[in-house]
């Protein structure tokens, strides 16, 4: 599977060597004292914190960190926060320095995690955070392409820094994995044929609602090949309306 996918190019480069975070240590809330999902303020507060961060550091923006998140959660082994941190300061993994304050934004981004992390065990539907742009309503983007990329461009970032999802098996990685990478520009993709071809099969998404639907279907696919739950599950909950 090595060279199935390349990066998104816009966040193409060489990641730079993964530094500890600057400020407070990232630690994790007690698993015992479960938190509530992020309110819509909250998200709001995340994308300002990011938007904070000085140049020339090149933070993920809100909806692409939230796709980071879950291709970080679907390896098939524990990614530590102290790996996939610095990528959410800066794509290539430089800190930022040491007198910006990231509190805020850790607590932040650590609750969504636990959040995404529960859900993905569990198998229950989530809400991806994609926000509809604009210029859609003009009809241009039915499908809600340009609205979803982002969220899909944060998952792959995750897949190309830590490639242990991609070693599974690809008759069965291929068809969640098309339902995501559909949304990308085939010249993103490299050496890819097998999944080219399985999203050349596909509908178009009808609309947002559909695609990001397909979003959180893949996601748990996904979790079902590289987290596999010792005992049957039961059906995921319904799809509540993603974030607007």
């Amino acid at each position: 599977m090595a060279g199935y996918l390349a990066m998104p190019k816009p966040l193409q480069g060489e990641v730079a060597r993964q530094s500890g975070m600057a400020g407070s240590p990232l630690r994790r809330a007690p698993a015992s004292v479960p938190q509530p999902p992020l309110t819509e303020r909250e998200i709001e507060s995340i994308q300002h914190e990011l938007d904070r961060i000085p140049a020339p550091l090149e933070p993920l923006d809100v909806s692409m960190l939230d796709g980071y998140l879950c291709g970080v959660l679907l390896q098939p082994q524990t990614i530590a926060p102290a790996r996939w941190w610095p990528h959410v300061v800066d794509v290539e993994g430089r800190a930022a320095p040491a007198a910006h304050d990231l509190g805020r934004l850790q607590t932040l981004v650590l609750r969504r995690h636990a959040e995404l992390e529960a859900a993905i065990e569990r198998r229950d539907w989530f809400d991806p955070w994609v926000f509809e742009l604009d210029d859609e309503v003009d009809g241009e983007d039915p499908g809600g392409i340009a609205a979803v990329y982002p969220w899909v461009a944060g998952f792959a970032t995750a897949l190309d820094l830590f490639p242990g999802l991609m070693q599974g098996d690809p008759l069965r990685l291929t068809e969640p994995l098309a339902l995501l990478y559909r949304h990308l520009h085939p010249d993103d993709l490299e050496d890819a044929d097998d999944l080219l071809e399985e999203i050349e099969t596909l509908e178009p998404a009808a609309d947002l609602s559909e695609a990001v639907e397909e979003l959180v279907r893949a996601t748990l696919l996904l979790a079902d090949i590289t987290r596999p739950r010792r005992t049957a599950g039961t059906a995921p909950r319904r799809r509540r309306p993603a974030p607007r």
